[in-house]
């Protein structure tokens, strides 16, 4: 036997629920804190911040896959899925699918998981995928559903699904099991063993040709969404993202047998981890908008604009800091016109400084004085 799936007893998971428990009370008391913090932003803010969280997992995921998209185009595809303004031009398919895919997680998070739920999704991403032979729907192929690396001489199996004949009684069996351990049912499971669970177990069957990760990512938020009553809003994908290889090792290490410790405990900690930078960019968020509300007014056009893009970058900010060059770039200034504008910025109290000369380096000072 190489595979869980081929185990009689499949899929009979087993995991020490004790040993879970810390952590679940854990994500718990992190949910109040997250609630707690958007408390302090307005309604208009609010929405804002909810289309950065959502774009911020539309991309992650998507990047996970080793698919780049433009930030502002998500984040336009989701403002006018969201009603709350046009499309601009020149979106591409795969920013419209996986913001219509995320909205749709978003608003829908309570209802029930069917088929069509998984087609739908699976259509939104993908489909304007030529080389994909079934689009919103689960795989037929005969050949076998693998997932490899390296080259094709040298060519590593990492696993290897249940045959396509299998799919329609593997997903039927699946979604009875997500909707039993759904809240109030009672089967009902806790938030983090439930999510953990079924992003393992719908990955193990690999459903459809491709898109599985990041359909199995969405699924899992689902699963949060439902145990907590309203959209989590995790940065569980940019929390995976940031240590893919961890992702993907622990994926391989469950894959073949149906003693998941290993896998429970390292998801549950990724999803705290992704709790606690949900709140570092709410409160990334409330200190954006103070900042601008201290210097509003005070700025030149250059510094707005080089300020605006280190805001971009998010919580990381520019790896390393800020540097002339960077400013010269983004702005256009010469180099004396960003030496003065980057000591005002500093002399303001917008910017740190580190470093001499060459590796001068300048940071966003989100405590900034008025």
């Amino acid at each position: 036997m190489a595979w869980n799936w081929e185990d009689t007893n499949w899929p009979n998971f087993i995991y020490d629920s004790k040993a879970l428990e810390p952590p679940e009370q854990q994500f718990l008391r992190q949910s109040g804190e997250f609630i707690g913090a958007c408390k302090h932003i307005g309604a208009n803010d609010q929405q804002t911040l909810k289309i950065e969280l959502i774009s911020d997992e539309a991309i992650k995921t998507s990047e996970i896959e080793g698919e780049i998209l433009n930030r502002d185009s998500v984040q336009s595809s989701l403002r006018h899925e969201l009603g709350l303004g046009v499309e601009a031009p020149g979106v591409t398919p795969a920013e419209r699918g996986i913001s219509k895919m995320m909205v749709d997680l978003y608003r829908n998070f309570a209802a029930p998981l069917t088929d069509q739920t998984m087609f739908d999704w699976h259509t939104m991403l993908l489909g304007s995928d030529r080389s994909i032979r079934v689009i919103g729907g689960y795989r037929t192929h005969p050949e076998p559903m693998q997932v490899v690396s390296d080259p094709i001489q040298k060519r590593t199996v990492h696993f290897e699904a249940p045959p396509s004949h299998r799919m329609p009684d593997e997903m039927k069996r699946f979604i009875s099991w997500f909707n039993d351990t759904a809240p109030g049912r009672e089967k009902a499971l806790p938030p983090l063993t439930r999510a953990a669970l079924a992003h393992l177990y719908f990955v193990c069957i690999h459903p459809f040709e491709d898109g599985n990760g990041r359909l199995g990512r969405a699924l899992a938020e689902k699963s949060l969404a439902q145990n907590l009553g309203q959209p989590s809003l995790i940065a569980l994908a940019y929390t995976i993202e940031h240590q893919r290889k961890d992702y993907y090792a622990a994926l391989e290490r469950n894959n073949k047998d149906l003693e998941i410790n290993g896998w429970m405990k390292y998801f549950a900690s990724t999803i705290l981890e992704a709790q606690r930078n949900t709140i570092k960019r709410v409160d990334f968020y409330v200190a954006k908008a103070r900042f601008y509300e201290n210097f509003r007014g005070k700025l030149n056009e250059r510094q707005d604009k080089v300020l605006a893009r280190m805001f971009r970058e998010g919580i990381d900010g520019f790896k390393g800091g800020l540097s002339a060059e960077n400013y010269i770039r983004i702005s256009g200034a010469s180099r004396a016109t960003a030496t003065r504008d980057l000591q005002d910025l500093v002399e303001k109290g917008a910017l740190t400084k580190t470093g001499e000369l060459r590796h001068t380096r300048y940071f966003l000072n989100t405590g900034g004085r008025k």
